[in-house]
């Protein structure tokens, strides 16, 4: 069965000014009806180049305890390499659509690696206003190169180099989240798999579209990784719900936005929190995000940390296979 991808749909709806009724949310999801129009709380940004290691540390603890979500500045991962990743990623979403189709998510696949539109069932039948590409880019023994785009020709090397820069300050991260919860710093990182942890890169393009007070590109959710490392391009269109609100997040420019994902939280025994987010769209531009979701291996457990639980402090969630 033929899929219709989101990037084709927006060319003929550019045309009529119109979008097929499927991809109309509900007046409670509307971004025109629900978006916070106020003074926007800004959401945390902490420059990882500090030297007072305390105040990284706290600022990291602060922004995971109240909004599950921060961005991070002077983290690392070289500005150039970030801007060949997208000028690779933008380069596959524009060749014709028989190139795209070749790395297609098989139909009777239980993975969600390669091309797709569709991800999870709508319990109102709504489609989200994106197509995305989906391959694990580290450990070595989980990549599947089926998966990965073979035009642009230098994909392959951006993408590996890319891996190595965000599997290391993944890593920092969790050490300073796990430091403040007065764990040993490898305590989340050993939580989600240690070195068989697994990183899915996942590219969402988000095409014009004609109604983006109708429409939303990702709906409300949040991510069953342990964490999201997500650079988006310059258009903005992630919300952040917080105080019961629908926050925009503000574009910093070669930031790299932490998402604090399901596991962290059950990791955690609920101390740090993991953020209810959407996206919206752009009447004119293509929004594009790259997020990294670090994830264990599917047979992993995965439960509070037994150091942070007791008498005083039960365990909030019971320990399940990340598979299930």
């Amino acid at each position: 069965m033929e899929v219709e991808r989101v990037q084709d749909i927006s060319s003929s709806s550019l045309r009529t000014e119109a979008i097929p009724l499927e991809f109309i949310r509900s007046e409670k999801e509307q971004p025109a009806i629900t978006t916070f129009r106020g003074p926007t709380p800004a959401i945390p940004v902490v420059d990882l180049s500090d030297p007072d290691e305390e105040s990284v540390r706290r600022a990291v603890v602060k922004a995971s305890e109240e909004w599950g979500l921060f961005q991070v500045v002077n983290h690392g991962i070289p500005t150039e390499l970030i801007r060949r990743l997208q000028d690779v990623g933008r380069k596959f979403f524009e060749l014709p659509s028989s190139e795209k189709e070749s790395v297609a998510k098989p139909e009777d696949s239980k993975d969600i690696e390669g091309y797709g539109t569709k991800l999870q069932k709508d319990p109102e039948g709504k489609k989200a206003w994106v197509d995305h590409l989906f391959h694990r880019i580290w450990p070595p023994s989980c990549v599947n190169y089926r998966f990965w785009p073979k035009n642009p020709p230098e994909y392959r090397e951006v993408n590996e180099e890319y891996a190595v820069h965000v599997k290391k300050l993944s890593e920092t991260l969790l050490g300073i989240l796990s430091d403040g919860l007065g764990l040993k710093r490898d305590a989340l990182k050993e939580g989600l798999g240690g070195e068989m942890a697994e990183y899915m890169m996942k590219i969402n393009y988000y095409p014009p579209c004609p109604r983006p007070d109708l429409a939303l590109g990702v709906p409300a959710h949040t991510d069953l990784s342990g964490i999201t490392l997500l650079v988006p391009n310059e258009v903005p269109g992630l919300q952040v719900f917080k105080d019961d609100h629908w926050f925009d997040a503000e574009y910093i420019p070669s930031a790299v936005i932490v998402h604090i994902g399901d596991q962290i939280l059950r990791l955690s025994n609920g101390r740090y929190k993991n953020v209810l987010h959407r996206t919206t769209v752009d009447k004119e531009k293509t929004r594009m995000s790259w997020p990294v979701f670090l994830e264990p291996p599917r047979e992993k457990i995965v439960g509070p940390l037994p150091e942070l639980t007791g008498d005083d402090n039960p365990p909030k969630f019971k320990p399940f296979a990340f598979k299930d």
